[in-house]
């Protein structure tokens, strides 16, 4: 028979048993992706812009990492936000996503191959609400969605080819009678502010971690938004951009002509006042977002649920607004191909800045290596994780590669970019350390001719990479 002693101690073993069962598996991360639609590096105070008012994002790029020089490939069309999206949500490189879009997405769906997916499988819940425009029902790769937006607001005539002079008024970023971010009552951005936070707290009692793809239209046109955000932007505080000029001298060639959608909101010949105008209605609709992102981040907090949670921010692309005679996203120009690129999470650090060149299609790969997910053979893109680990890390691209239609080409190091434009049989040479604004072209130059020649063969390489279909052979002969 057992002692009263021992029987004491049997007693309180089971009750310290009991009242401490044993921890389960610590929960994978949850991961909160807000993606904004159009917007430039420089499209946030605290990566360079003091115009640009935006107190939410500075404290995100202050509590975590900044990938300074993150850029999109590019487009097969005028819509570069399809390409981009294509490749985020595929994993695949520019021309593979093309390929992918055209043939192998059933496949993929069926497969379980798209970003959600690929989350999902590995135990998170799934949501998505805001901007898709990929060409595969949200539906079928998410689990919970809310309000799927499609590439852009509705417009209207007097959105474009304005103003043209003070006078004209008669569109105005606050009136709702035209539709666009006011369809529904309510502002879109609003709206995608309104359904992530009702996700959060849903999200609160659930066992699984979460996956969330949050997806603004904004700041992509129509740029409407409350009149206060407008009233914050004076037209004398806003500044010309220092590569402003009134026509692009090879806009027709390339695409960028009166024919593509995007630069018909501005006037022909651009005017200094024309611009202003858009980049105050640029700035405002980002500053109206940036008070979005500021609730979803500040419920995340309230909920203690940031303590678990990585955020990825970035956009599809950048803007030219202004810059070089151009208004649209679709050259080659770092204003409108880099975005900006911050995450914040448990164990990463604050307010650092990175400065090697990724894609913003990386974070897709990042994401996976966050959730602890082996990235599958058919994804090209690559995580930031080890390049945040040892900042002495060099990037995994020797080069960026960049690509509108058949009509432009672009290959950048950290100190030159070349661009190409076959129809006008032109090459185009920065050296972006003196010429960070990519205004003076040195490809005639004979001092950079073994520079321009080095910076051909890195193209033509990427081009095979890349499955390029386009040959530059019977452009510039010499060059490739």
């Amino acid at each position: 028979m057992m002692k009263l002693h021992q029987l004491a101690f049997l007693a309180s073993l089971f009750l310290l048993i009991s009242c401490n069962p044993p921890q389960k598996e610590e929960q994978k991360p949850n991961i909160l992706f807000i993606f904004a639609d159009d917007q430039t590096y420089l499209g946030i105070n605290a990566l360079g812009n003091s115009e640009v008012i935006t107190p939410n994002l500075d404290k995100l790029a202050n509590s975590g990492v900044t990938f300074t020089h993150t850029y999109n490939m590019g487009g097969w069309n005028g819509a570069i936000c399809v390409a981009s999206r294509a490749m985020l949500n595929t994993g695949r490189f520019l021309w593979n996503a093309k390929k992918a879009e055209e043939t192998l997405y059933p496949t993929m769906k069926d497969s379980g191959q798209f970003w959600g997916q690929l989350m999902q499988k590995a135990g998170y819940d799934t949501y998505m609400t805001g901007k898709w425009h990929v060409k595969q029902n949200a539906e079928t790769i998410f689990q919970t969605m809310a309000d799927i937006r499609p590439g852009m607001p509705g417009t209207v005539p007097e959105a474009y080819n304005r103003p043209l002079s003070a006078n004209d008024t008669v569109w105005l970023p606050w009136h709702k009678k035209y539709g666009g971010y006011w369809e529904g009552g309510k502002h879109w951005s609003e709206v995608v502010g309104d359904n992530t936070i009702q996700f959060l707290d849903s999200a609160k009692n659930r066992q699984n971690p979460f996956f969330m793809y949050v997806a603004f239209n904004a700041p992509h046109d129509p740029r409407q938004s409350p009149k206060r955000f407008v009233d914050m932007y004076p037209l004398e505080n806003i500044a010309i951009p220092k590569s402003f000029l009134e026509l692009y001298p090879y806009k027709d060639s390339i695409g960028c002509g009166p024919d593509l959608r995007d630069e018909k909101l501005a006037p022909f010949p651009r005017t200094e006042y024309s611009i202003k105008v858009h980049r105050q209605e640029y700035y405002a609709i980002i500053s109206h977002m940036d008070e979005q992102i500021g609730r979803i981040i500040a419920h995340l907090k309230e909920t203690g649920q940031d303590k678990n949670t990585y955020i990825l921010f970035s956009a599809d692309h950048g803007l030219s607004i202004g810059n070089h005679g151009l208004v649209g996203k679709q050259n080659m120009y770092d204003h409108s191909m880099r975005v900006p690129c911050i995450l914040v999470g448990p164990n990463l650090p604050k307010d650092k800045k990175l400065q090697m060149q990724v894609y913003l299609q990386d974070l897709m790969a990042t994401s996976l290596d966050i959730a602890g997910i082996k990235k599958p053979e058919y994804i090209d893109f690559t995580s930031l994780l080890p390049m945040i680990k040892n900042e002495a890390s060099p990037s995994a691209y020797p080069e960026i590669y960049g690509a509108y239609t058949n009509l432009q080409r672009m290959v950048r190091t950290e100190n030159y970019k070349l661009i190409v434009y076959p129809r006008a049989k032109k090459i185009l040479l920065f050296n972006l350390n003196d010429d960070p604004e990519e205004m003076t072209d040195l490809a005639e130059n004979p001092d950079y001719e073994t520079i321009k020649s080095e910076l051909t063969k890195r193209l033509k390489r990427q081009q095979n990479l890349m499955n390029d279909p386009l040959d530059l052979h019977p452009y510039f002969p010499d060059y490739f």
